[in-house]
């Protein structure tokens, strides 16, 4: 039990110290009268490359910041829970991604926000809890497009003012990544009986419909009894028997001799 709550914890403790992060970020953004939005990604522009590291830590405003606050915590804890292993890696991967293709695809804008992250894991978790076959990640999976379902929409361009680009491109990051990812992390276990069926496909001689009957395979394993009778006769010693045949003197007349077999 103790085991488990240290677990939750420590998958809470990343999120959380990024969430953080952001907020000291915005925070000291508006006492000093920074203009950050210049650090956003800026398409096509080499000015704009850096965006691709600093645009996850720069938001619009407060508002931006509060939207992203809890499903950065939500999610991130769910990734770092179930994935412990490739949280981070995971993070990293959709961090540049996402950064790069929203430079080489997105409209000339300043594109800022940790929204494209949080479409990344979305789709990481949903995917790979479908593609795995696992209880625990499928019911994981559901709940995601419970909460998040409706975040779909923001892939589109239905707002002005908002970078759908940054949320379709860590979308795609996102799924990307769940399917490069599949043979890695968390595996649906696999019963005895799953395994038995294996073994058995291994040591099939035949396919059920093509394996030979009782009747046949013991025609094939002993020979007929003719056939015995006929090798046995073959293997016996030959016995040659002269008969003869006596005159009126008694003695021996024409030798006729023939030979039989026994």
């Amino acid at each position: 039990m103790k085991k488990d709550i240290n677990k939750i914890i420590s998958a809470f403790l990343i999120p959380f110290g990024f969430v953080t992060l952001l907020w000291m970020i915005k925070i000291s953004e508006t006492i000093w009268g920074w203009e950050l939005y210049t650090y956003g990604v800026l398409p096509l522009h080499t000015s704009g490359l850096k965006g691709i590291v600093f645009s996850p830590l720069i938001h619009s405003g407060y508002d931006h910041l509060i939207s992203n606050t809890f499903p950065l915590l939500i999610l991130g804890w769910a990734l770092f829970y179930f994935y412990r292993e490739l949280g981070i890696r995971i993070t990293l991967l959709a961090w540049v991604i996402s950064g790069i293709w929203v430079w080489v695809f997105a409209r000339e804008s300043y594109h800022v926000g940790a929204s494209g992250i949080i479409y990344s894991w979305a789709a990481f978790l949903f995917v790979s809890g479908v593609i795995r076959n696992h209880p625990r990640l499928m019911a994981l999976s559901l709940l995601v497009a419970f909460l998040y379902g409706s975040m779909v929409w923001g892939i589109f361009p239905l707002r002005e003012r908002v970078s759908w680009e940054g949320h379709l491109m860590g979308l795609l990051a996102g799924l990307l990544l769940a399917l490069f990812y599949k043979q890695q992390g968390p595996q649906r276990k696999k019963y005895s009986w799953e395994l038995e069926e294996d073994d058995d496909d291994q040591t099939d001689e035949y396919p059920y419909w093509m394996a030979p009957t009782a009747s046949e395979s013991g025609k094939q394993q002993q020979p007929s009894s003719n056939q015995e009778n006929r090798e046995k006769q073959k293997s016996r010693p030959i016995r040659v028997k002269y008969h003869y045949t006596g005159g009126k003197s008694g003695k021996p007349g024409n030798n006729n001799s023939s030979r039989e077999q026994d």
